[in-house]
């Protein structure tokens, strides 16, 4: 009797090599296809620095370096010119205020002095003719007018006779008329004597007056050229050392000249220049610290100059409390200032990658180490030790962080 032979069920050999071959075919051409359009480029794993993205508190500051200046500087101008006579102080010294630092010579000022001074004493001469010949008309005046006073009274004593006898008919009509006349003759010229009179001494009182005024002004106008002399003392305005004298002896300076300056020691200011980068965010009171001799000292920023030159703004610092000790003019400082509160971030260590790439993308290490392949980031905020990574890196992953400059445009690194 014939059996029926039945068909195995399930995968046979043949058919697992089948599909064996089939996938391993498909890897190879996966690979040829998503390789196709990637460049590579094989480095050496010694030469690049690789840094791990972290998490933690970003400190959102830069360093800044700066120089320690005098808290104030007051220029000296000439305020009149002329020659170096004498130099008394020299750069560098230590000055009170009114201390006399330079002695200037204005002949032509001299010859102002000589004309200012003789025109004052021909004034004064002229207002003390007037006041001698006002004081003889004022005589002549009342000599003249006490004189028509006796001649009024005698004319009028004359005239009364005169009227009497002319009464009794005991003389001629045209005698008593002549009486009459000379009376009133004289009390009329007696007021043109008292009116002139009055007119005279208002003239006279007026234009010596004007002569005092005048006088007044002359002594005023010699009083500032008499200062003006004194400015040929170049004199120190405040407290303070000498830090620069642009002047030798026999040199011509005009008016208005710079010809130095006194630095104000009873402080110190920091000044510093930043990147214009920072312009917007930098501040008055932003707090800076400075590290020195194991000490640390706290500084508030007390101007930012809005200017930009050569890519940078400056900026004014003052110390919070105590000076560190033995600060000088000149020195140099380093500085973090502070822009923001300490924030929870994602940080990418800084290097010079940022150069070529600008922050924009990075090469990221795959987890096996051997290889690195371009990825777009973003980045925020920058320290002098970290970048803020705000997209594309997660805390853990390893990025190289060295220079890109010989790596071209590949978007895969093969470490060796």
């Amino acid at each position: 009797m014939d059996r029926k032979i039945e068909k195995k069920k399930g995968l046979q050999k043949k058919h697992i090599l089948w599909i064996a071959g089939g996938l391993v075919f498909a890897f190879i051409l996966f690979k040829i296809i998503s390789g196709a359009g990637t460049k590579s480029l094989k480095v050496d794993r010694d030469k690049i620095t690789v840094s791990a993205v972290s998490q933690g508190e970003f400190n959102d500051y830069i360093r800044v370096t700066g120089q320690v200046e005098p808290i104030a500087t007051i220029y000296l101008d000439a305020e009149e010119g002329g020659r170096v006579k004498e130099r008394l102080i020299e750069e560098g010294a230590t000055v009170k205020a009114g201390d006399i630092i330079l002695k200037l010579e204005n002949r032509t000022l001299y010859q102002e002095i000589m004309a200012s001074e003789s025109n004052l004493a021909q004034k004064e001469n002229m207002l003390r003719q007037t006041r001698i010949n006002f004081e003889n008309q004022m005589i002549e005046t009342r000599r003249r007018l006490l004189s028509t006073s006796f001649d009024i009274q005698k004319k009028k004593r004359n005239f009364e006779q005169q009227q009497a006898l002319y009464k009794d008919k005991l003389v001629p009509t045209e005698t008593f008329l002549q009486a009459r006349e000379d009376y009133d003759y004289a009390n009329q010229e007696q007021r043109i004597n008292e009116q002139k009179a009055k007119n005279d001494s208002m003239i006279m009182v007026s234009e010596m007056s004007q002569l005092a005024t005048d006088l007044s002004k002359m002594r005023q106008t010699l009083q500032l050229v008499y200062e003006r002399l004194d400015n040929l003392n170049v004199k120190a305005p405040v407290d303070g050392q000498l830090g620069m004298l642009d002047a030798e002896i026999g040199q011509s300076i005009g008016q208005g000249t710079r010809i130095g300056q006194i630095n104000v020691l009873t402080n110190y200011k920091v000044q510093a220049m930043i990147d214009e980068h920072y312009i917007d965010r930098v501040r008055h009171g932003l707090i800076g610290t400075l590290d020195r001799q194991d000490k640390s000292y706290r500084l508030t920023v007390r101007k930012v100059y809005p200017e930009v030159r050569q890519g940078q703004f400056r900026i004014d610092m003052v110390f919070d409390g105590e000076n560190p000790e033995n600060i000088r003019t000149g020195q140099t400082y380093y500085i973090n200032l502070e822009l923001g509160q300490p924030q929870d971030a994602v940080m990418l260590p800084r290097g010079g990658f940022f150069q070529s790439t600008g922050g924009q993308w990075v090469y990221v290490l795959d987890k096996s180490g051997n290889f690195a392949t371009k990825r777009n980031i973003r980045i925020g905020r920058q320290n002098p030790q970290y970048y803020e990574v705000l997209e594309g890196l997660n805390p853990g992953e390893q990025v190289i962080t060295s220079g890109y400059e010989n790596f071209g445009d590949n978007d895969k690194l093969i470490l060796n």
